[in-house]
């Protein structure tokens, strides 16, 4: 009897003592689709080898930001035939590419990410794979062919010369894709993925893929979103978010001096088509349209760039930095390519962004609240209001000041500014400085 005592204490003392990062990771739970703010991982701004290993030297910095979930672009080996080094042109789904690390390092990321509160979900291709991937020889019927000389041909109508088109006539591909897929959540422990050119392959493919992979993850939660804006992502395939890419390009035309109530039109379109419970994702810039510019030179400087992301993320929430505009990166980053950035550069904006998405976290008003709006040519008005909050934010659209009407119900009414935590009266009007935000609560 004593030596099963001392056996149980014994027992007891190791599990007693487990440490609490691991605890951490066994209590993770993957956040609300609502109440995600998102992190975009390029590994190749980070290191120009074992860039995994440099994310996770720097996750506490990316969680201070206050996002809580992790999105890691291809980490596959890159075709070589016909390549162009891109990280889309896969040739092996279940690899890694030695100049990004190992398995184990991409597991010691996912762990890490868990153990500081963040998800991760994984950049998936499914709708074509290089030209040197396994299965262009060993099972060319799983592509698309040229009717005529009965080849098989690059996507269409997008002429990626480096990658082959998958045909999803054919059976026996959705079954091995999936399994590719489920490999990631179930070995690997991710909690969703980001899936490249969603509208690109059949909605009904996405529908059978993620009950599978939703099952194969219980009792644990994952997160979908689609590249894309076709609404059947949401009704048949089955995805939690899809890309704001038509309000992207409003916010754009706006800043460049159309009217501020057009971003009202914009918001309105995207989420009128929208099933309950889903989301647009909302950005000033991602891994494609870094390529051609980033924001603190799209919308003009770097107060531009800020009021510019006022704009994106509270109208509906569906937040994204991707990794560089937090240091206001000043000039385009091909993806195809190692680019350093400076991650000491700009800390005055790495902390506004960060203001931003504390306001974001503690406010479930202000990201997924009623929105009301008001038009005005200048500057983007609009109410966010729950049971429990109450806000306004105003963001002049120009480089200039600009004069803009109160709303009645605010007019004569306190509020408090949530950057300076100071009171102020509204009066009929205010008058913004170039690029000035204002975030107040009733």
């Amino acid at each position: 009897m004593k030596k099963i005592l001392l056996s149980i204490v014994f027992v007891g003392a190791i599990f007693g003592c487990r440490p609490a990062q691991q605890a951490k990771q066994q209590d993770f739970e993957l956040p609300a689709v609502s109440d995600i703010a998102m992190y975009q991982v390029n590994p190749r701004v980070f290191a120009s080898q074992n860039s995994l290993n440099a994310v996770a030297a720097r996750i506490d910095n990316i969680r201070e930001l206050g996002v809580n979930v992790m999105w890691v672009m291809p980490i596959f080996p890159i075709g070589i035939e016909k390549g162009k080094n891109s990280p889309y042109c896969i040739r092996d789904y279940k690899a890694i590419a030695s100049e990004f690390g190992t398995i184990d390092d991409f597991k010691h990321l996912a762990e890490v990410c868990h153990q500081h509160g963040m998800g991760i979900i994984l950049d998936w291709v499914a709708n074509h794979t290089a030209w040197d991937h396994p299965w262009v020889k060993e099972h060319p019927d799983w592509y698309t062919h040229d009717e005529v000389a009965d080849t098989i041909i690059c996507p269409q109508p997008w002429n990626w010369e480096d990658v082959a088109d998958l045909n999803y006539d054919n059976k026996d591909m959705r079954e091995a894709m999936i399994d590719a897929m489920k490999f990631w959540i179930v070995e690997v422990g991710i909690d969703g993925f980001r899936c490249d050119v969603a509208d690109g392959v059949p909605a009904d493919f996405w529908k059978d893929a993620i009950s599978q992979l939703r099952a194969a993850a219980a009792p644990r939660q994952i997160v979908m979103l689609a590249e894309g804006k076709n609404v059947d992502n949401f009704t048949v395939g089955g995805f939690d978010m899809n890309y704001g890419w038509d309000y992207k390009d409003e916010l754009v035309k706006v800043f460049n001096g159309a009217p501020a109530s057009d971003l009202i039109a914009a918001d309105k379109a995207e989420y009128d088509s929208l099933p309950a419970g889903k989301v647009k994702m909302r950005f000033t810039t991602n891994h494609d349209h870094a390529t051609e510019t980033e924001p603190c030179v799209q919308f003009t400087n770097d107060r531009g760039a800020m009021a510019a992301y006022v704009a994106s993320i509270f109208p509906h929430g569906g937040a994204l930095i991707y990794g560089s505009q937090e240091v206001g990166y000043p000039e385009p980053i091909n993806f195809f390519k190692y680019v350093p950035v400076d991650w000491t550069a700009k800390p005055e904006i790495y902390e506004e962004y960060k203001n931003l998405i504390e306001l974001y976290n503690e406010h479930p008003a202000l990201r997924k609240g009623t929105l009301t709006t008001f038009a005005d040519p200048d500057v983007f008005i609009f109410e966010k209001s729950d049971a429990k909050e109450r806000f306004l934010v105003l963001v002049n659209v120009r480089n200039e000041p600009k004069t803009a009407k109160i709303p009645d119900a605010w007019i004569g009414h306190k509020a408090e500014d949530e950057f300076t935590d100071k009171d102020i009266t509204l009066e009929s009007t205010i008058t913004l400085d170039p690029f000035q935000y204002l975030i107040l609560e009733y």
